[in-house]
């Protein structure tokens, strides 16, 4: 199905990793110079360039009508993003750290109903998971609707410990905000990743930026090298945003990605991934260094 390339949505113990992927050719990362010496630039050290936001500062800011828009795009191009937009951002810093650790298990039904209702582009469905944030040790059990509206709505409950598998506990609360068998639902895929948020300074504004993504079951792993994925959220109503300036210069074009999808697709053989299959192969040739962001 061919698709608009500017799609916005409206919303209010690990085992060893096994390369599926060929090894990725290097992108070199823009790089700081002073006369005949240079420095690489990393997200580490690009990270620091940014003024820090609490939580709480950015909690503040009300994105109430907004719209999301991903990207997808190699290290190298947020590199060169981030290089350009530390006067536009703050950057969260949670307990003085900037790069935060999620992890996060996907539930579905035995047969992955709740997979197969996004990948046939369903207009009302489900995802059901447990999100960690390891370097806080905070968890939550999180279910999120997109509705037929094109609203996805996210609601949540705070757990002592990860939730590994669907408790009395869970059930209890998983019946108020999820209209299917709770009962069924099963773990499916683990998936970790290293993630940034950028507050625009002039506008409402949030940018998440994603790296270092896996995705694990217990017997097969996946890691995309190399790759970042980010979501723009900001007011329906302003699109001067400098990120999607960067993304218009760097010709990387908007495009749908969820991680739940991806991993699945990837490490299970007998679900439906006709549909995945161009992103698949999008994702692979940006690992090896050869895809074009121009896409039609």
């Amino acid at each position: 199905m061919n698709r608009a390339p500017w799609k916005t949505t409206t919303t209010q113990e690990q085992p060893r990793l096994q390369s599926w992927t060929p090894q990725p050719q290097a992108v070199r990362p823009p790089e700081i110079t002073w006369g005949w010496y240079a420095t690489p630039l990393t997200l580490e050290i690009l990270a620091e360039g940014f003024a820090p936001i609490s939580l709480a500062q950015m909690d503040a800011v009300a994105l109430l009508n907004r719209t999301d828009t991903k990207f997808m795009m190699q290290n190298g191009q947020l590199l060169r993003a981030l290089a350009a937009l530390q006067q536009d951002y703050w950057m969260l810093a949670v307990n003085g750290q900037r790069l935060n650790h999620y992890r996060t298990l996907y539930f579905d039904t035995p047969d992955f109903e709740l997979y197969h209702l996004h990948v046939n582009e369903r207009a009302d469905r489900y995802k059901v998971r447990s999100r960690e944030y390891t370097d806080s040790c905070l968890s939550f059990l999180e279910v999120k609707h997109k509705n037929p509206k094109d609203r996805t709505i996210k609601q949540r409950i705070l757990t002592a410990q990860p939730v590994v598998e669907i408790t009395q506990e869970a059930e209890n609360w998983l019946n108020g905000v999820y209209p299917f068998d709770s009962q069924v639902l099963e773990p499916k895929l683990w998936n970790t990743f290293t993630r940034i948020t950028l507050v625009s300074k002039q506008y409402c504004e949030r940018v998440t930026l994603d790296v270092d993504l896996a995705f694990y079951t217990t017997d097969k792993a996946v890691k995309l090298d190399g790759i970042a994925v980010a979501e723009v959220k900001m007011d329906a109503n302003n699109r001067a945003s400098p990120f999607l300036a960067q993304m218009r210069e760097q010709r990387v074009r908007p495009q749908g990605f969820s991680k739940y999808c991806v991993g699945v697709s990837m490490l299970y053989d007998q679900v439906k991934k006709n549909t995945m299959k161009p992103k698949l192969l999008w994702i692979e040739k940006m690992i090896q260094g050869v895809a074009n962001n121009e896409r039609s």
